[in-house]
């Protein structure tokens, strides 16, 4: 049996200059966490964001929202616009508009799986 792998979760703020690198338009990879985007979104995936990616009713999307970064399907409704967990456990939010989505989920995969790989594009 393979041991499990540890990742650890590090704030922000604590990041070596290095890790932050990235220029402002290249894509990037996290680690879905939680079950809040189940049961499209498990646990341990990983997602691909293009952070200028066209943001739209129904995408997938990275957006600062109350002072945190937030995975979720953006809604709109009414020409309001939400944020969406796919769980119903967790409540929607309205955002004041677009300008809160940081990135647009392009892929995702579940690691060591090669024929798990999803697009979104």
């Amino acid at each position: 049996m393979t041991p499990k792998k540890i990742i650890p979760i590090i704030p922000e703020s604590e990041l070596p200059d290095e890790a932050t690198a990235c220029a402002s338009a290249e894509p990037y990879a996290l680690m879905v966490l939680g079950d809040s985007m189940l049961p499209e979104f498990e646990e341990g995936e990983i997602i691909v964001i293009e952070p200028e990616g066209l943001a739209r009713d129904g995408s997938y999307v990275v957006a600062y929202h109350k002072d945190e970064y937030i995975f979720r399907q953006l809604v709109q409704h009414n020409e309001r616009w939400f944020l969406k967990p796919l769980n119903d456990l967790y409540p929607t939010d309205e955002i004041p508009g677009l300008e809160v989505v940081k990135g647009v989920i392009i892929q995702k995969k579940k690691p060591g799986k090669r024929s798990s790989m999803k697009s979104y594009i």
